[in-house]
């Protein structure tokens, strides 16, 4: 068999392009896994950038919040760059964070934040509605995971919508329940929305929905209209009154 020698000056170019290309790394707590960060609301990330090419000791890193510049305080720039996301919040979910050389961007890396939550499901509401007028009860779900079920419950018991006069959506981030005309004797209860969580288990919310007599009304306009004609016609008969005195002194 015969050997293969491969020339110094190609070994010498090998390991000079290996330094050039020495890679910009991203250490975090806690820790990534196949560039995703797994953490939840209201915890800490914690990411520290670093370069192992000495020949660029000097060089500055830079990091990028979905491709938009982090302002860095001097004395965190060479070296070593640490940034930290405390605490986290919604709006952190799928954040891209990068890091790369100033001198050399194509030399980066980067994590995405995968923000876990459950469905927003907590204070108790109480709601009073006049008889026949509309009805709306809300849920928001939104959630990452995201639910898996949602049911509604009125005094315990699942909502027959046919029975109950509701209609009932669901557009993935908020569950209505809402029905145009109420009435005391269907929808004076107590109603539950309770949303399964993959990870987090179930999450409710509960309405007390108290239900009052329709208030009457007076119509404004024709009242406003009957007023004013009352004024004008007592006007017109004082006018007509002073003419009449008027013209007995003459």
């Amino acid at each position: 068999m015969k050997l293969k020698f491969i020339p110094a000056f190609l070994i010498l170019f090998l390991f000079l392009f290996a330094t050039q290309t020495s890679g910009v790394t991203i250490e975090s707590t806690p820790a990534e896994n196949a560039g995703y960060i797994h953490t939840e609301l209201e915890e800490t990330v914690s990411l520290t950038c670093k370069h192992d090419n000495i020949s660029e000791a000097d060089d500055e890193l830079i990091w990028l919040r979905n491709y938009a510049l982090v302002s860095l305080k001097e004395g965190n720039k060479k070296g070593q760059s640490r940034v930290c996301i405390s605490p986290v919040i919604l709006e952190d979910r799928e954040t891209t964070f990068t890091c790369h050389l100033r001198s050399n961007a194509s030399n980066s890396v980067s994590v995405v934040l995968n923000v876990t939550y459950p469905p927003p499901l907590t204070d108790p509401e109480v709601i009073t509605v006049e008889e026949e007028a509309s009805l709306s009860l809300q849920c928001m779900i939104e959630a990452n995971p995201p639910v898996s079920s949602v049911i509604w419950t009125l005094n315990g018991t699942e909502v027959d919508l046919k029975t109950s006069q509701f209609t009932l959506t669901n557009n993935g981030l908020s569950t209505r329940l809402f029905t145009e005309k109420v009435q005391r004797i269907l929808h004076e209860a107590t109603y539950q929305c309770t949303a399964h969580s993959p990870m987090y288990g179930l999450k409710t919310k509960v309405f007390t929905v108290n239900v009052t007599d329709k208030t009457r009304r007076f119509p404004l306009y024709p009242m406003i209209a009957g007023i004013v004609v009352v004024i004008l016609t007592t006007l017109l008969a004082i006018a007509a009154r002073w003419e009449k005195l008027v013209k007995c002194c003459k």
